[in-house]
């Protein structure tokens, strides 16, 4: 090969020693994305079954969450100068329409229609609880409730599953 450049000849195996060694050099950190650590690995660390979250200890999260957005709103509020009025006899009815929905299991539980559900219908619910509930559908001021939502309604559903499984080995 003929390098175009130096006129010079240079065989096909350094060419590709070039190759290697430009590709070892630490490229421009904004433009190629990094991944901080392995997802799949962690989804699949996930449904191994071997990390158990009891309905309290989520609960629990979901409480402290709802907590942590409440003082944050309040902050933000202070900070801009406006304050919450109380609602009034006429606006309690739209104000509790826009609160955010319940982490607890049991509701969400409720929600899904677990006690009557088929084992086959067990993957329906879940596409539909997402399609309504999935974090990046919901307003930006609700989407840690969602993902906590999508978390216990996730738990909820692979339970059940290995209850159905259970029921059909026996």
């Amino acid at each position: 090969m003929r390098e175009a450049a130096t006129g010079t000849n240079r065989d096909f195996a350094s060419l590709l020693d070039d190759l290697f060694v430009a590709a070892e050099k630490p490229a421009d950190p904004l433009s190629r994305p990094t991944i901080p650590f392995d997802y799949l690995a962690v989804a699949d660390e996930l449904h191994s079954g071997r990390i158990k979250v009891s309905g309290e200890a989520a609960a629990s999260e979901y409480r402290q969450a709802g907590e942590a957005i409440e003082a944050e709103l309040e902050a933000l509020l202070g900070e801009v100068g406006v304050e919450e009025p109380a609602p009034g006899p006429a606006e309690s009815a739209e104000v509790l329409s826009i609160e955010a929905p319940s982490i607890e299991p049991d509701a969400i539980a409720l929600e899904l229609g677990l006690a009557d559900a088929a084992p086959s219908d067990l993957g329906k619910l879940r596409r539909a609880f997402a399609l309504k509930n999935h974090p990046d559908r919901v307003a930006p001021h609700l989407r840690q409730v969602a993902l906590t939502r999508m978390q216990v309604a996730n738990g909820l559903i692979d339970e059940a599953k290995r209850r159905a499984l259970a029921r059909t080995k026996r």
